[in-house]
């Protein structure tokens, strides 16, 4: 009775994608600037998801793409980073029992961005004009 149970919560994972259960398709990021205050503006693909003053926290949703922030304050250069998308760890349990259910829960993950993460803090510097 307990193997079937434990059998039909595997399918279950597999079949709603094992990213999208345990790490969610948002993320919350943390940002940091040397000075504090900064105004960020985060863009991916070229559009806008948010702005955030420092330090300060933002939630976004989790992409295959990479994320350009530019923070700004009076005073100092403007300062460009780039914040890189990974692949989340929970990816790992699609890879494997997911080949054996026919790749459905790598497939939700990859569609909703489950099965990608970014670093949570971002900190940046900005230069004394």
């Amino acid at each position: 009775m307990i193997g079937r149970i434990l059998g039909s919560l595997a399918i279950v994972a597999v079949m709603t994608g094992c990213s999208a259960i345990i790490e969610g398709t948002t993320q919350i990021l943390t940002f940091n600037t040397s000075p504090q205050g900064a105004n960020c503006a985060l863009t991916r693909e070229g559009l806008p998801i948010g702005n955030v003053t420092t330090p300060g926290r933002l939630s976004i949703e989790k992409t295959k793409h990479n994320i350009q922030v530019v923070c700004s304050k009076e005073g100092y250069e403007d300062s460009t980073m780039m914040v890189k998308s990974d692949t989340a760890g929970a990816t790992f349990g699609n890879a494997v029992l997911g080949t054996a259910m026919g790749g459905v829960g790598w497939a939700v993950d990859s569609a909703s961005g489950a099965d990608n993460k970014y670093s949570d803090v971002v900190n940046i510097y900005l230069r004394k004009r």
